[in-house]
């Protein structure tokens, strides 16, 4: 599954700098992997669950240049239609969850997004 992940080469500059301003610290350094794995519009990761076996999900998204742009992302899990989910993020704030994905990628070697990212797929802080 990480494979995908472990092989990204940092975007070019140009893709980058527009993107500066949203992140700081250590998410600045995560940027230009995380700009690449973006373009590429899915990649196949593991749910953790705790005492139990990893769910398999594979994410898709749409992809557009601005910060500020909407990225429409669907996730599915098990190869199951009736466990796909979507929402609908801003492109800095959908980039920096791929950042928490690498971050915890590079840290786990599971391909799995962050808590707060599941909270506004399922709706739970709206």
């Amino acid at each position: 599954m990480g494979q995908q992940l472990s092989s990204l080469q940092p975007a070019p500059n140009r893709d980058v700098t527009m993107y500066l301003p949203y992140y700081q610290g250590t998410k600045r350094d995560m940027l230009p992997l995380a700009m690449s794995l973006y373009q590429l519009g899915n990649f196949e990761g593991e749910r953790g669950i705790e005492g139990g076996a990893n769910i398999p999900f594979v994410t898709t998204w749409s992809v557009s240049a601005l910060p500020a742009d909407l990225t429409r992302c669907r996730i599915q899990f098990n190869s199951d239609a009736d466990l796909t989910y979507e929402v609908t993020l801003t492109n800095f704030e959908y980039i920096g969850f791929l950042i928490d994905v690498l971050t915890n990628y590079k840290r786990s070697s599971t391909a799995d997004f962050p808590k707060p990212f599941y909270r506004k797929l399922l709706k739970l802080d709206d």
